[in-house]
């Protein structure tokens, strides 16, 4: 691995899991595949969620109350990512909820519209994040704030390439499938950096317990949806994956909020 292609990989990385423009050199010969590029997603996760961490650490600082900065870390996160994580929960819910059988789930979750699993998987993500990340602006000093935010970012981009590799394709149509399977050696990379990032930036404003509750909240949010889907559809989708950015993400906040 040479480093221009690591920063490469960032870069493709950034722009699939967000609406962040990303320079055209990124892509020149590249065939749109991300198997390789997967080793990438904590770093990319960290960058797509730093205009938001930043915002949140302004706000704790400039005294906003807690709600209100809640609310605006997530509309600007939101905003970066195009929804796309959101979209991924909302389509998952109403598909394994409502589908009978894989059939009808796939259906339904290929379906642009929202149906009342969806809609209350989004209200679920958006309370239980808003009311953890307000937790955290109180027991936390606003630099601190910033850099739990990042953590989170980093382990639930992880937990997206974890789901991704342990599931097959559900279809073979669909957007995982177009863009590849992870490679072994690039899933290995994204853990073990993604492990390391995390602790990183958790640790200095947190406790060793808090950093242990946060991988254990992401694993078995991870392992309880891996086997769900793979019971409802066969196996993953893009659809999945970016509900398991949001599952991790809500468990992991859940559990700090409770930690710090």
């Amino acid at each position: 691995m040479t480093i221009q292609d690591y920063i490469d990989d960032i870069a493709r990385s950034v722009a699939f899991l967000s609406r962040v423009p990303v320079p055209q050199r990124h892509f020149i010969g590249h065939d749109g595949r991300l198997s390789r590029a997967v080793r990438a997603f904590p770093v990319a996760g960290v960058l797509i969620v730093l205009p938001a961490a930043a915002l949140a650490a302004v706000l704790s600082a400039l005294g906003a109350p807690p709600l209100l900065n809640a609310f605006a870390t997530l509309a600007l996160q939101v905003l970066v990512t195009g929804a796309l994580h959101e979209d991924g929960l909302s389509d998952s819910a109403d598909g394994i909820g409502g589908g009978k059988d894989r059939e009808s789930a796939l259906a339904i979750m290929k379906d642009s519209r929202i149906g009342s699993y969806g809609a209350v998987a989004l209200i679920l993500s958006f309370g239980l994040r808003t009311a953890a990340i307000a937790a955290l602006a109180t027991a936390l000093t606003p630099s601190g704030l910033g850099m739990v935010l990042l953590a989170v970012a980093a382990a639930s981009r992880t937990a997206m390439v974890w789901h991704w590799s342990l599931l097959p394709p559900a279809r073979r149509d669909g957007v995982a499938a177009s863009v590849g399977e992870p490679d072994s050696s690039a899933t290995i990379f994204a853990l073990v950096s993604g492990v390391l990032i995390t602790a990183l930036l958790l640790l200095p404003h947190g406790s060793v317990l808090s950093l242990v509750l946060m991988f254990a909240a992401a694993a078995l949010s991870v392992l309880a949806f891996n086997r769900t889907a793979m019971h409802k559809i066969g196996g993953h989708t893009g659809d999945t994956i970016g509900a398991t950015q949001q599952l991790s993400e809500m468990s992991v906040l859940f559990a700090l909020a409770l930690a710090l």
